[in-house]
């Protein structure tokens, strides 16, 4: 599977997450791919898809959704499945959460449509924590 966002440039592949130990979602294992939540939808299917991706990597090192925050209602996200297939979502919204806040909309809808939320770390670095002090999400509906 593969990410496209043509407003800030993403191209990225997609790696399959879980839940980790601690029963957050898992995350991609570097900072250049994006990681689709498996105990979701599936992208393009109806329900809602989560897709995460690291931003502000250590010393500077781009990652895959650095500028998230750049983008803007109406944009297009391109998911292509692993047959070829793309499926456009249009964004929708954009929240900014803080990470110990209840985040169940993020992962679940009941309107019978299909959606697609790209979660990142925003905010300041807690060095002590090892985490940034917020997130932003991307909400996208299907086009």
């Amino acid at each position: 599977m593969r990410l496209s966002i043509p407003r800030i440039k993403v191209d990225a592949a997609i790696e399959s997450v879980g839940l980790t130990a601690d029963g957050a979602m898992g995350v991609p294992q570097g900072p250049a791919d994006a990681a689709w939540f498996n105990l979701g939808a599936i992208p393009g299917e109806q329900g809602t898809a989560v897709i995460d991706g690291h931003s502000g990597w250590a010393n500077n090192i781009p990652a895959v959704l650095d500028d998230l925050y750049k983008l803007k209602k109406g944009d297009s996200i391109i998911v292509t499945d692993a047959q070829g297939v793309a499926t456009t979502f249009i964004v929708r919204d954009m929240h900014t959460y803080d990470p110990n806040a209840d985040a169940a909309t993020v992962f679940t809808s009941t309107d019978g449509a299909s959606h697609l939320n790209l979660i990142t770390c925003a905010g300041d670095w807690n060095p002590t924590l090892k985490t940034h002090s917020s997130r932003l999400v991307v909400f996208a509906d299907k086009k």
